[in-house]
Parts: structure tokens; sequence; C-alpha cells
């Protein structure tokens, strides 16, 4: 069997960067860079597949941060990894950038149990619940938009999630105090702050194994806003 290529591209934050899964290996380039992702995400692109001497049409898919995020973001991220896959002829992947976060916390710092939020603005976060599964951590229940009060008043004194679970995002950067309620022992992460591409990989690496890749024309982006009705967490009746 030819081994797996899958090229991640992710725009959806402040962060901007693309990385490579080729079999076992994994090229990687990331940056910190708020309103410049339009001129550095190519470019990165072309350093990964460069560095493993591949070109576009070698790849069997493409993964890219489907959100939630910034809707600037969010969108340049879909259109890069769109206009690439239409010229290669290769699949998508939509990958949550609160999923890559969780990913990101379990591979530097080896959490099994995170909280991702992203501060969404209007006094609001955008929040996911993972656990570590097999190599990839596997969201709980849905990812949500809502007030941080009232997402903490979801773990109140009877429902407080137990143990250590590790924070990462802005939402916890922002909201700490209110958030910080929600577990028996939260403790910030330490090494990311935004996704990473090179977090995608894994998961996409999973998606496409599930068979989860679909059409250019059928990706679609993930802004959490567009759902009307805030959903109770799993667990809480």
């Amino acid at each position: 069997m030819d081994e797996l290529k899958i090229l991640a591209v992710d725009t959806a934050t402040e962060a901007c960067s693309a990385a490579l899964l080729v079999g076992d290996k994994q090229y990687a380039r990331w940056e910190e860079a708020p309103r410049d992702h339009t001129r550095k995400i190519l470019p990165m692109v072309q350093a990964v597949l460069d560095e493993a001497g591949l070109s576009l049409d070698q790849l069997d898919a493409i993964a890219f941060g489907r959100g939630p995020g910034s809707f600037t973001g969010v969108r340049i991220g879909i259109s890069v990894a769109q206009g690439l896959a239409f010229g290669a002829g290769v699949p998508l992947i939509g990958i949550s950038t609160l999923a890559a976060m969780a990913q990101g916390v379990h591979r530097q710092e080896g959490a099994t149990r995170v909280l991702s939020a992203i501060d969404a603005r209007m006094n609001e976060v955008y929040f996911g619940r993972y656990e570590l599964q097999g190599d990839c951590m596997a969201l709980v229940g849905e990812e949500v938009v809502s007030d941080p009060a009232l997402l903490a008043s979801e773990f109140g004194a009877d429902a407080v999630l137990p143990g250590n679970w590790s924070a990462v995002g802005t939402g916890f950067e922002t909201y700490g105090e209110v958030l910080g309620t929600m577990a028996e022992t939260l403790v910030p992460s330490q090494q990311v702050r935004f996704p990473a591409a090179l977090d995608m990989l894994p998961l996409a690496r999973s998606a496409w194994l599930a068979g989860e890749a679909v059409a250019v024309e059928q990706a679609s982006p993930v802004y959490l806003r567009d759902k009307v009705t805030w959903k109770k967490l799993p667990g809480r009746e």
C-alpha cells in the first residue's frame, strides 16, 4: 500500500499554518500572523511540499481548519483548500479548530482530557470538550457557542468535571475566572494557544480511514453561530 499523503492548512485564528503527512513523516510550518494569512499560507504550503519532494497531484487529500474561528480566517482557509484540491483533483477533509487545539495539547503536554475555548467576541466563546480515544482527541457531545457564564453554570457544584483537565484557547484567557469553575482541577496549557495544521494531521488521517473525505464542492465551514439555539452539554439534563 502506498504511503498516505495528506496536506493540512489552517487560517481560522490568529495563527497561520500548513503541514504535510507522508506515511509516518510530518513536515510543518506555523506562524502567528494576524491579518496576514492570505500572503503567508501558500508559501507555507509550497515549503512543506518542497521539503517532502512532492507535488499537489501526488496527494491523497487536503485537510483544512473548518472553524470555528474568525469568519474571515475560516473563509480564507476553505477557499485556499478548495482551490488547491480542485487543481490537484483530490478530496477535502474539514477539521475542527477546537479539536486541533486539543490535539496540540495532547502532543506537546501529554493531556488526555482537554477543554478548548476560543473567544468568539460578543461576550461568547466557542467551546468543545475532548477526551483521548486511541491517538486522537475525540469530541464529547457537541461544539457550542455560548455566553461563558451560561456555559460554566452547566458545571455547577454537583456536576463539576472530576479530576484534571487541560484548558486551551483565547476563551480561557479572556474568561478564565468564569470558565475556571468547570472542572475540579483545570490546568492552562503552557505551550498551545492557537490551532496548528500539524495537529490536524492525525485527525485528518483518522477521518480519511473512516471514509469522511468529501468532494471539493461538498466541503463547508463551521461557524457555530449558524445554530439558532444553544444546546445543553453532554450529560447535563
